[in-house]
């Protein structure tokens, strides 16, 4: 007996707690909707809770959308989840059960199924550990009562709602029928737990709506929804409506048509489950009313609608709106040529001679300067593309440039010059010509801008030519050698026409030469005449008819010349006059010792010319 009553227990708290559930068929507009936006506070009579403008305490409520101000505990504001996503009734639980929410609701119709929905959750923050346990979980029963608050038409218990970390909406709902003559109703909420640590919920968008049958609008192709191309269009549909008789037992139709799946429009006259469309140029929404009788076909409140058929009718896209023309100049970074599009739209890119280059970009990066093409096409379909959008994409010719190094005779002035005529020309020195004319070194530069605005920067260094000024020439053996009076870049020459970077003249016979030296820029040239002597640095007089004798090359030129010659204490060995001079390393017949020996060399016009050399034996 004790086994056969806790079974029976069993069974009637598990069909109470059953009895929640959603409308398994299509849903009307809603009758009523209570989402918390129009109130500062609850009208007298729907609640025994007090009001506060803060977090409520136990047995007080408020009306918002940011809570855990006050209470630290709770979550810091309300997720988004509900259809409202706004203000929200909070509850903080009176310690003792009871009803927290009571509300009428009228213009109903009779025998009607109707589905009642809110959503839920529990507000206590279980990371927050103030309570034990996460605290006590909420629970709500809902009840329906019939108009006079004498008979309890439906009820329905959502059963503990623990508290969690992260908070998260959930939506529960029950479905009831109003009786014959019937047109209002009840509706109270109430609070199955004891307050205490936890047992803190908020509630949002109380809805109620009618309930019908699952209705289903298909076409031959036994779709929900038809895409078509517009090169397809006009099209004209055989649309039929279904329903699967869990609520009505008999049905009355309305179809009804909108344009953007908002508005809908009754089309007159169509109330069969069969509806044949017009031929459709454009896309459009199509569902149907239900009801069990038609009388109730004009109240929202009494029927039903059925699931949307689509007709997507898919627009040839337009051109691609492109960012512009891009010109560039050739020595920038070639930029990405850019066009804007519908989000349901892909682009492909083409060249002249309708290459395709790229797919599914707005973006694209040419090479080459030319002419490029665009289209969009609707992304997933095998549609005819709009038409082609051009970009002319242009490369200007950056003035070619080289930097230029002169040099400026002392004095003087010098003409510069920018190279490449009919552009526009800024100098640093704030002149605008092609040409300018300066008279002091150091540097310059001159910015060249075509008409296209392409620019390049010349640059001039001006450097003050160093002065020519010979300090000596000397004969090495056969080579002249001319040292400069100071540094520099000259060019010298011995015969005043082939001139050379080297100051060194190699095998060079002997003779008297004019010595040429001169900048390069030719602003100044100097000249000294040179005795050009090729004399021995030593002898050696060993009858080998090598280097027997001191002799020297040149002094042919020279017809009053004296040669003589000197030991190293100054005793004269030998005179005689230079052309004819010879000198084999005796004295009065006998040979002299290897040493160093002097010489004098008396040029008429000319300075006298000392040196040694050396005697080998």
């Amino acid at each position: 007996m004790k086994v056969f009553f806790l079974f029976c227990f069993l069974i009637i708290c598990t069909s109470g707690f059953a009895q929640l559930g959603f409308c398994e068929g299509s849903k009307g507009d809603p009758i009523f909707y209570e989402d918390f936006e129009t109130v500062s506070q609850l009208p007298a009579g729907t609640t025994n809770y007090t009001y506060v403008d803060q977090d409520p305490q136990d047995g007080e409520y408020t009306l918002s959308s940011q809570i855990g101000g006050v209470i630290t505990s709770w979550h810091s504001s309300l997720p988004n989840g509900t259809v409202s996503n706004r203000d929200a009734l909070i509850v903080n639980a009176s310690f003792s059960s009871g009803r927290f929410y009571r509300t009428e609701i009228s213009g109903l119709c009779e025998n009607t199924t109707y589905e009642f929905s809110a959503f839920l959750i529990n507000i206590y923050n279980r990371s927050s550990t103030v309570c034990p346990d996460g605290g006590i979980p909420i629970n709500v029963r809902f009840e329906i009562w019939d108009e006079n608050d004498a008979n309890l038409l439906k009820e329905g218990n959502t059963g503990n709602i623990p508290s969690l970390s992260s908070p998260e909406w959930e939506q529960y709902a029950l479905t009831f029928q109003t009786e014959v003559g019937q047109d209002s109703v009840i509706l109270k909420m109430f609070n199955n737990g004891d307050g205490g640590c936890g047992n803190d919920l908020a509630i949002d968008d109380i809805i109620f709506r009618s309930c019908g049958d699952l209705t289903t609008v298909t076409a031959e192709n036994d779709e929900n929804r038809i895409d078509l191309c517009a090169e397809e269009a006009p099209v004209n549909l055989r649309l039929e409506a279904t329903p699967d008789y869990s609520v009505y037992s008999s049905h009355a139709y309305q179809w009804q048509e909108s344009t953007d799946n908002q508005t809908w429009t009754n089309i007159p006259s169509e109330n069969d489950e069969i509806y044949n469309t017009p031929a459709l140029n454009s896309s459009r929404f199509f569902r149907v009313k239900v009801a069990e009788d038609a009388v109730n076909l004009n109240a929202n409140l009494c029927s039903s609608v059925s699931k949307i058929f689509t007709v997507n009718i898919l627009k040839t896209p337009a051109p691609p709106q492109s960012d512009g023309n891009v010109s560039i100049c050739s020595d920038d970074d070639i930029p990405a040529l850019n066009v804007e599009i519908e989000e349901t739209e892909i682009a492909n890119w083409y060249d002249e001679n309708n290459n395709l280059l790229a797919e599914n970009t707005t973006s694209f990066v040419p090479e080459t300067a030319g002419t490029y093409y665009v289209e969009a096409i609707n992304e997933g379909f095998n549609c005819t593309p709009g038409a082609r959008t051009a970009i002319e994409f242009t490369i200007n010719e950056t003035p070619q440039v080289e930097d230029e190094v002169l040099q400026l005779c002392d004095g003087a002035s010098l003409i510069l010059d920018a190279g490449l005529p009919g552009l526009s020309y800024q100098w640093s020195t704030g002149e605008n010509s092609q040409q300018i004319e300066i008279d002091s070194s150091g540097n310059y530069s001159v910015v060249l801008t075509t008409a296209e605005g392409c620019s390049a920067t010349k640059n001039f260094k001006i450097n003050q030519v160093d002065i020519a000024e010979i300090e000596s020439v000397t004969s090495d053996l056969e080579d002249i050698v001319i040292t400069p009076a100071n540094e520099g870049d000259f060019e010298y020459s011995i015969d005043g026409t082939n001139f050379q970077s080297s100051n060194i003249f190699t095998l060079v016979p002997g003779g008297i030469y004019t010595i040429y030296m001169r900048d390069l820029s030719s602003c100044n040239a100097v000249t000294q005449e040179f005795p050009h002597i090729v004399i021995p640095k030593f002898i050696t007089p060993n009858a080998d008819g090598y280097n027997d004798n001191f002799s020297i090359n040149g002094l042919e030129y020279f017809p009053s010349s004296e040669i003589r010659i000197f030991d190293r204490y100054g005793k004269l060995l030998k005179a005689d006059i230079g052309e004819t001079f010879n000198w084999n390393g005796t004295l009065d017949g006998r040979s002299l010792p290897s040493d160093d020996y002097w010489y004098h060399i008396k040029i008429e016009g000319f300075k006298t010319l000392k040196g040694s050399f050396s005697l080998k034996r």
